[in-house]
């Protein structure tokens, strides 16, 4: 795209429509534009289809083919939703927590298993931490390599009854989608027989 020339810009609230050079689509409201930089940051339909939330796509115009404006807004845009500052400092203390845990355990040689196993058990048991290569939950239950059900050890009660249900379901599901990917891969194999 030529870039914008002295003067131009696109105003917050309008709605553009990008071609890139690579022939991708991308359409959305103006939520800011730098025009040093040439950045155009773009509020999308969410990827996901959930309705209550939206994509938010940084764009370098220098990539950019062709941009269309749909609808230009004229008056000024309405003033920005106030941010809780305490609820993302936590929010980003609490991710390098979760990088770190997986950093440790990378580095302590934990399995593969081991890690999935405790991300598995991290997403309904916040309480979850390394020591070494075993798995503390609650600080209640230890799961030791090589984290089958059987090596859930605590003292007998609901906390490591849970903890065992989950672990027996997680390894469930690794092993269903074991099951359909060889199914798949079975399927793929057959088909390229026939086709030849």
């Amino acid at each position: 795209m030529a870039a914008p020339g002295p003067g131009e810009y696109f105003s917050v609230g309008s709605h553009v429509s990008c071609l890139t050079c690579l022939g991708q689509q991308l359409q959305g409201e103006v939520v800011a534009f730098d025009y040093q930089s040439k950045m155009l940051t773009l509020k999308c339909a969410s990827s996901s289809g959930k309705p209550n939330l939206n994509d938010v796509i940084l764009i370098n115009l220098a990539y950019v083919s062709k941009v269309d404006i749909i609808h230009d807004r004229t008056e000024t845009p309405p003033p920005l939703a106030s941010l809780n500052v305490g609820k993302l400092a936590n929010r980003a203390r609490t991710e390098k927590e979760d990088k770190l845990s997986q950093a440790y355990a990378i580095s302590a040689g934990v399995s593969v298993e081991g890690q999935q196993l405790f991300q598995t058990i991290h997403k309904t048991i916040k309480e979850c931490k390394w020591q070494e290569k075993n798995i503390i939950v609650m600080d209640d239950v230890v799961i030791s390599p090589p984290y089958q059900v059987e090596n859930c050890r605590g003292k007998e009660g609901s906390a490591l009854s849970h903890v065992r249900k989950i672990v027996e379901k997680h390894f469930r599901d690794v092993e269903s989608q074991k099951s359909m990917q060889r199914s798949q891969a079975q399927q793929t194999q057959k088909d390229s027989t026939l086709s030849s």
